[in-house]
């Protein structure tokens, strides 16, 4: 098979499989610390895959670029990133949250514009812009009262610095990776992230709501060490060695859909025709925005 037939296979993984980890996530910080259970996983999950990748890929730990071109994106995308998705999801709904991830891919066209003097946004990119904002406040239209409530405000505040931050080390790994192979960048980014939000679970995590191990948190905690870090995490670190980022962020145009529709199906979230018009028009913002961004780079 070709590299690049195998880089959309692992682009539609990764848009399948991220889009369960929000109701994975949701369960696992409903019976663990937030941030200690984000560490748990990616700390595993960084060895296992190094581990796989030396071992079976017969790949090799190369620091000759620096340790940083593996601390930045894991601190950036795993500890920030994925590590605030978590926090927030105690205090949101697992497809709100999802929703509000969906922006990323603008945040990766506004970095790459301020990055440059020469480009201008065209009216494609206005366009797209507002519609995700009309998305945003149909979502919020029905949850005024909720804002009043502080911790729902924060997890709100918290879950949009998150896809900053992971649109951020998204940029940032893909001008400057690192040297030890695909698998072994990927895993050690995880490893570095994990470190990370162990820092983050002294600091931030309240331990005495903790009441031990719970079948369903250990569960949650299997499933996204081996499929929602390993597996998609891989898989995403191939697709954007392979793919243009712009392209590899359309997963954040398929993970709401997924996460929405489990958050009802399973959690008894909410999802109603303002649900539905705020997921279509934030979705449909994006991806005008990114056509917007490649029609004004690749006319």
């Amino acid at each position: 098979m070709k590299p690049l037939a195998k880089a959309y296979i692992a682009l539609a993984f990764v848009c399948f499989v991220w889009g369960t980890t929000y109701l994975a996530l949701r369960v696992g910080v409903s019976h663990f610390p937030a941030f200690l259970f984000s560490a748990v996983r990616q700390t595993i999950a960084g060895i296992l895959l190094v581990g796989i990748a030396v071992m079976w890929g017969k790949e090799h730990l190369s620091f000759e670029k620096g340790a940083m071109r593996y601390v930045v994106p894991g601190i950036l995308m795993i500890s920030l990133g994925n590590g605030l998705v978590g926090w927030a999801q105690q205090y949101i709904p697992s497809g709100l949250a999802a929703l509000i991830c969906s922006i990323m891919p603008v945040w990766v066209v506004i970095i790459n514009l301020s990055a440059s003097k020469s480009d201008r946004p065209n009216w494609q990119i206005a366009l797209g812009l507002a519609l995700g904002c009309a998305g945003m406040a149909v979502v919020f239209r029905d949850n005024v009262a909720d804002l009043a409530n502080w911790d729902y405000l924060f997890g709100i505040v918290l879950t949009f610095v998150a896809t900053l931050s992971w649109a951020l080390g998204s940029i940032y790994a893909k001008q400057k990776p690192g040297n030890s192979g695909l698998l072994a960048n990927a895993g050690l980014q995880l490893f570095f992230g994990g470190l990370g939000l162990f820092a983050f679970s002294w600091a931030f995590d309240d331990y005495t709501r903790w009441h031990g191990f719970v079948d369903e948190g250990i569960w949650a905690l299997v499933y996204l060490v081996i499929f929602g870090s390993i597996g998609a995490f891989a898989a995403f670190s191939y697709a954007l060695s392979k793919l243009p980022v712009g392209l590899v962020s359309i997963y954040a145009y398929i993970n709401p859909l997924v996460a929405v529709f489990l958050g009802w199906l399973i959690l008894s979230e909410k999802f109603n025709p303002a649900v539905l018009i705020a997921l279509l028009l934030t979705i449909g913002g994006v991806f005008i925005v990114n056509k917007g961004y490649r029609a004004m780079r690749y006319p």
